[in-house]
């Protein structure tokens, strides 16, 4: 392919797409990699070049590509019908049956229903109407402000964006929806407060009851928030974060959201990210991994407290106490089918253990290189969700002059050894397949330590 071609080919890639998350003229000058199919932990491009998958897609790939299971799955389903809605007193079986599905793998958390939509940003807005509607069910409509973290991500529709806790994601679209507040987030690595993660896990939580109590708590609806936080940076709280917060809840009667988009079904090494904390949501919010992108799905799960409220005396088809909310593809066939064959895979193979005891092995085979390299800030996870920060200086923290595409220059250096992590400004997102295996962390391991060997020469 002669120069002239590749331009022609790489003006193609972008003339008439708007991509997410990306400045849209860089990528008229480079362009996206186009990935043409997958196989288990790898993916290959359009010119046949295999990459070993970092990314896990994004986040959501748990079981790896082209499982036969839930191809086939799919398959059948598109032979029965391949949609129907679940509006207007109607519904389907595959829908029917995940919800049961569903129910079992929270049974531990007490869920005891399944609302369906297309995606964790819709999962999201659904959690955020069930929680205010609820309170309205329940005689206490003044009930209606959701908080949430700083550096929180929780989606891209209005109110899931209202919720999130990165000023970046939001300034474009400000002025957002009111009764939406940020609190401090429990960053170990970086805050103004203390080196002690056991004492930032008691502030954190003693600054969620003060707003509480600040907002009033007869305003405050719910705290949702991230086991641990994703786009954020992969922030793990302190051990003692989630217990005192479900306490801190409790005493104001504020309902607890668990934002499992990301966490739930074994990313962090426990089926549930809320589990790994020991505790108890009153709704938890999920897709990526609830069919590891099959289809697209999400799902917004309650348990009775919830539930128990739009269960009444009037059975009318129209009333006050149904929830007035829906997508078309909620509860979509394919997707259902395809959650129900994922979730058979995880389950079976127990994805949550190899998380655990692989993400492990990751994380200790890149703290071994961390101090060889003058850009590698602080490496932490749990499970297969990881991520390294780069910073200009390890002894001050000091942040890296984002100008200078750091990030960038050592993604791109993977890439061309075969290796795709996700470089957010300053943070490498490493979330591979929960299949992975140490032979796979190695390798992603010594792509790094290559890439970052090669930008230290040059500086």
């Amino acid at each position: 392919m002669n120069t002239r071609d590749m331009q022609l080919e790489a003006h193609h890639d972008t003339r008439h797409m708007l991509y997410p998350f990306a400045n849209q003229t860089h990528l008229a000058k480079s362009p996206p990699l186009v990935i043409e199919r997958g196989e288990g932990v790898y993916v290959y491009d359009r010119n046949g070049k295999r990459y070993l998958d970092g990314q896990g897609g994004l986040w959501n790939v748990n079981v790896g590509h082209d499982r036969p299971e839930i191809k086939e799955a799919i398959r059948q389903q598109l032979d029965r019908i391949s949609f129907y809605s679940i509006f207007g007193g109607t519904s389907n079986q595959p829908a029917i049956d995940l919800s049961h599905v569903l129910c079992r793998w929270t049974a531990q958390e007490g869920m005891e229903r399944a609302f369906y939509s297309s995606g964790g940003s819709e999962a999201n807005e659904a959690a955020f109407k069930l929680a205010r509607q609820y309170w309205r069910q329940v005689g206490q409509a003044t009930r209606h402000k959701i908080i949430s973290l700083k550096r929180a991500y929780h989606g891209v529709t209005l109110g899931a964006l209202s919720a999130n806790g990165t000023p970046a994601y939001r300034s474009p679209y400000e002025p957002l929806l009111a009764g939406f507040v940020q609190v401090e987030t429990p960053y170990t690595y970086r805050n103004p407060f203390t080196n002690d993660p056991e004492e930032l896990g008691r502030l954190c939580a003693a600054l969620l009851e003060r707003e509480i109590e600040y907002q009033g708590p007869s305003s405050v609806a719910a705290f949702v928030a991230e086991p641990v936080q994703g786009a954020g940076g992969v922030i793990v709280p302190p051990a003692n974060f989630w217990p005192l917060v479900r306490e801190v809840c409790d005493r104001h009667g504020v309902l607890l959201i668990s934002y499992e988009v990301v966490t739930g079904f074994g990313r962090i090494g426990s089926e549930m990210g809320c589990r790994h904390w020991g505790v108890k949501p009153d709704m938890m919010v999920f897709a990526k991994g609830i069919n590891s992108g099959y289809i697209p799905l999400g799902a917004t799960m309650a348990n009775a407290r919830i539930c128990d409220a739009f269960v009444t005396k009037d059975d009318a088809q129209f009333s006050t106490s149904a929830f007035y909310h829906g997508n078309t593809y909620a509860g979509h066939p394919l997707a259902c089918v395809a959650a129900i064959a994922n979730l058979e895979i995880t389950e079976k193979e127990q994805l949550h253990l190899n998380a655990r005891e692989v993400g492990t092995y990751f994380i200790d085979r890149l703290k071994s290189i961390q101090d060889k390299h003058r850009y590698m800030g602080e490496v932490r996870g749990q499970g297969l969700m990881i991520a390294i920060e780069l910073v200009a200086d390890k002894k001050t923290k000091a942040p890296l002059d984002l100008s200078l595409n750091v990030g960038a220059r050592i993604s791109d250096e993977c890439r061309k050894s075969g290796v795709l992590i996700r470089n957010l400004a300053d943070t490498f997102i490493i979330s591979p397949p929960l299949t992975f295996s140490k032979a796979n962390a190695d390798e992603i391991v010594e792509a790094i330590d290559k890439a970052m060997a090669k930008l230290d020469e040059k500086n």
